[in-house]
């Protein structure tokens, strides 16, 4: 929305600048200049190689987690976002690329840049199977159809693979390797996982821009307009079906070899939720969406809703007494995470990717914005 929109006096004089991601030369020098700033953020820590303290090592893995579930729900975005159709089993995709990717490198013996790019292709072709159903049912009937997968998915990795996968209890990953380098830690690991993440959106930012994406689009917003304008529906959704899945399979095999250990109980049912509340939160349909979804909920759940807990544990239990006050306890985070979920839908129904459309476009056609 926002990049169809220069500020005053900038105009495209060739077909390249016209199709640029970068349209101005202050976009390209933020765009890497910030991507530069997270290369040397872990320079910066007190275990890096100059041994600093200027951040603390605790933004390494808060990056790396929001980096890794960007993946995934931009991954959710292609589906939901620009396709339109609806899934409910997108963390069982993240556990078919985690336990995947963990197969091959320990039961075949891939190297991990080998076992990465199959977990994420077998991801996909497991996310088309699933994708059958969107031939003959949308809407709330695909989401229970796409419900599916998040209850066979963890059932076949619990019992009939359970020799491969080692059933409910955690399996052990072992740790990447390139020319006799280790990425055991987590600095290291860093520089995997941030460089694939921006890549990542990148391409589903193009994807977007492509014949494919232009077909997403319109399935989305009238299928049967476009099945009469000669658009395949039922192969595009399939693709999406696709992307999807394979982006899921690529967090979740970052995820498996990042903690070097994997659960079955990582991917239920309330991750999937979970990526579903970061896409609408971060805004369905947007490139930043999903990114600003991930950093919303990764900022509400580890921050403040902490925070908040202590206080209300104190003051609930007076106001309740007919209550357990250990059920009260137990049902505080899961209460306030929806809670905040609600308010930020009647708030914000189009998510803060769409804020943050505006306030770039009042900024653009500044001093006209009001």
């Amino acid at each position: 929305m926002s990049a169809n929109i220069r500020p005053s006096g900038v105009f495209d004089v060739r077909y390249e600048q016209d199709i640029s991601l970068n349209r101005t030369r202050g976009d390209k020098l933020l765009s890497n200049g910030l991507f530069l700033l997270l290369l040397l953020v872990p320079l910066l820590t007190v275990q890096g190689p100059f041994g600093v303290n200027l951040l603390p090592q605790l933004w390494i893995g808060t990056i790396i987690r929001i980096a890794i579930f960007a993946i995934a729900v931009q991954g959710l975005n292609i589906l939901i976002g620009y396709t339109g159709q609806i899934s409910l089993g997108h963390a069982a995709f993240m556990a078919v690329g985690a336990y995947s990717s963990a197969i091959f490198v320990r039961e075949l013996g891939m190297s991990f840049w080998i076992a990465l790019p199959l977990a994420a292709v077998f991801t996909g072709v497991v996310g088309l199977i699933f994708g059958l159903p969107s031939l003959r049912v949308k809407g709330f009937y695909l989401a229970m159809a796409s419900l599916a997968a998040q209850f066979i998915i963890p059932w076949l990795l619990r019992y009939p693979l359970e020799p491969l996968t080692n059933g409910s209890r955690p399996l052990e990953v072992p740790v990447p390797e390139l020319f006799g380098i280790s990425f055991a830690h987590e600095n290291a690991m860093y520089y995997i996982i941030i460089p694939l993440a921006v890549f990542m959106m990148l391409a589903a930012r193009n994807i977007v821009r492509t014949r494919v994406g232009r077909a997403f689009i319109s399935i989305r917003d009238n299928d049967l307009a476009a099945e009469l304008l000669g658009i395949n529906v039922f192969a595009y959704k399939l693709q999406a079906f696709f992307l999807s899945a394979l982006y899921a399979g690529v967090a979740g095999a970052l995820m498996a070899f990042e903690s070097n250990s994997i659960s079955r109980d990582s991917f239920l049912l309330d991750r999937s939720v979970e990526l579903l509340a970061m896409l609408v939160i971060g805004g369905a349909g947007y490139p930043l969406g999903p990114l600003f979804g991930v950093g919303f909920v990764n900022l509400l759940t580890q921050n403040v809703i902490p925070s908040l807990i202590p206080p209300l544990n104190d003051v609930l239990p007076r106001l309740l007494p007919f209550i357990n006050p250990v059920n009260i306890f137990a049902a505080l985070s899961p209460l306030l995470f929806g809670l905040a979920l609600v308010i930020f839908l009647i708030a914000a129904p189009r998510g803060l990717a769409h804020r943050w459309e505006i306030f770039k476009i009042s900024w653009k056609i500044r001093p006209y914005a009001n």
